[in-house]
């Protein structure tokens, strides 16, 4: 709930079952000229099928904004614990079999 009242201050509550957050290990992203629409997957090894647990949608400055606060929290982090690594890198190709249900 958004609340303006405390000196142009904007306060956020985060719900609890909100704050135990999702797990997600795969994130897809699409866009049109008006959002950034971003849906958190989470795969399991060996089920071949794996569900959306959480979509965002964007408006395009959002998504930059979100785009720089990731790349700059990430360069805190990396100065932090070191840098991280990626083993492999996937490329679109491997997901070439994921099928979208709506």
């Amino acid at each position: 709930m958004e609340n303006l009242e405390n000196n142009g201050q904007l306060q956020i509550e985060l719900k609890e079952d909100v704050a135990q957050g999702i797990y997600a290990n795969l994130a897809i992203i699409a866009h049109s000229s008006s959002e950034f629409i971003v849906d958190f997957v989470r795969v399991l090894p060996g089920i071949p099928k794996a569900g959306v647990k959480a979509r965002i949608v964007l408006a395009p400055e959002h998504a930059k904004r979100l785009l720089r606060a990731l790349e700059d929290n990430i360069d805190k982090y990396e100065r932090a614990f070191g840098p991280i690594r990626i083993p492999e890198e996937r490329t679109f190709s491997s997901l070439a079999n994921i099928k979208g249900e709506a």
